[in-house]
């Protein structure tokens, strides 16, 4: 076997370490190429950036506003805002983006609107723990609840089912008072799309109850771009303004939204969520067979977490390999251009490393 280059011990630490897809990076120089012939106008009001927004309202079959920013961050801090006022409370899982990764921006872009946890496991919200939050607190006095953000696949890589997305967004018409927006965050939604058995986009959205969706293209091979779809228009009132004032209203908008031209043809962006999906099953599978590991939770995208026995995870640091760890449950992360050869790599030097630490 090849000894893996560093790099190849880099590329499970985050699907954000692979490069730019060859469609995306096509697309882009298209625009390029067109506008130094051409010119064309600035902030969003090119033809590359209106073709790219048309192409995501058939993408998802219904009339929706499409807003292209530089990251995710930006795309579920500035959803939230639409929905919720610095008075507001906002449900999501503990384990979400939204509660441990944004650096508290949705508390900052609503102006201190309250996050509330509501558990359930493998990641996703138990709607049967909605209905007791929504309940809490002495009206006037407590936050309002009305918001919940759910993520699709989420932190841990598993996938809600429509009729999962149903129950929870069902307490809409429980708690018609309350006005409850969702909000979706998508950062690897190809890679739950293609997980979902043939269901189509619309079918884990908005048909499910979704308001607003943070569509990830980062993650999938598009270089610094993220589409905030607004499916309940009436959401993305004034964000014309709101994306403005959060510094992501990018002069050059074509080079944001050409790259969605290229993943989005010929199903480029399902291809390569596919291939990333696949590693990672293959991966897991071959993991749950070394004596000691286990796995944390199902592989059902392109995430694998895996318990490995004391010791192991310090030893894959030392030869080079670079992942995400909490205690003993090590985060591999799958991406488009995910190898081969490097995934044997890994999976051959976490095998040894267990035969040579011995027995748990």
């Amino acid at each position: 076997m090849v000894e893996p280059t560093p790099n190849w011990k880099l590329q499970f630490l985050s699907d954000n370490a692979s490069p730019i897809c060859p469609e995306a990076w096509d697309a882009m120089a298209a625009a390029n190429r067109e506008a130094a012939e051409t010119f064309t106008r600035p902030y969003g009001e090119d033809p590359f950036t209106t073709a790219a927004a048309r192409r995501i309202e058939e993408l998802f079959e219904t009339d929706c506003d499409v807003f292209f920013v530089f990251n995710g961050s930006a795309a579920n801090c500035l959803a939230l805002a639409s929905i919720s006022r610095s008075y507001h409370g906002i449900l999501c899982h503990p384990s979400s983006h939204t509660e441990l990764d944004e650096a508290n921006g949705p508390e900052f872009f609503t102006g201190g609107a309250k996050l509330i946890s509501v558990d359930g496991p493998d990641g996703k919200i138990d709607p049967s723990n909605i209905r007791p939050l929504l309940e809490r607190g002495e009206g006037i006095h407590s936050a309002k609840i009305n918001g919940l953000s759910i993520a699709q696949p989420t932190e841990v890589g598993t996938v809600y089912t429509p009729a999962e997305l149903a129950r929870i967004t069902s307490v809409r018409s429980a708690f018609p008072e309350g006005g409850i927006k969702f909000h979706m965050d998508g950062a690897r939604f190809a890679n739950a799309l293609v997980a979902s058995e043939g269901r189509t986009p619309k079918e884990i959205t908005w048909q499910a109850g979704i308001d607003v969706l943070s569509l990830g293209g980062t993650k999938n091979g598009g270089p610094a771009t993220e589409a905030l779809v607004f499916f309940d228009k009436s959401l993305a009132r004034e964000f014309d303004w709101r994306r403005k004032q959060g510094g992501q209203l990018a002069s050059k908008m074509r080079y944001l939204s050409a790259p969605w031209l290229g993943v989005l043809a010929d199903g480029a962006w399902l291809k390569h969520a596919r291939h990333a999906n696949r590693c990672a099953a293959s991966l897991g599978s071959q993991l749950e067979k070394i004596p000691g590991v286990r796995m944390a939770f199902a592989v059902e995208t392109n995430a694998v977490f895996a318990d490995l026995p004391a010791g192991v995870a310090e030893e894959l640091a030392v030869r080079g390999w670079q992942f995400y760890r909490t205690q003993s449950v090590c985060r591999f992360m799958c991406g488009w251009n995910t190898s081969v050869e490097g995934l044997q790599a890994l999976v051959e030097d976490i095998r040894t490393v267990c035969a040579q630490l011995g027995p748990p």
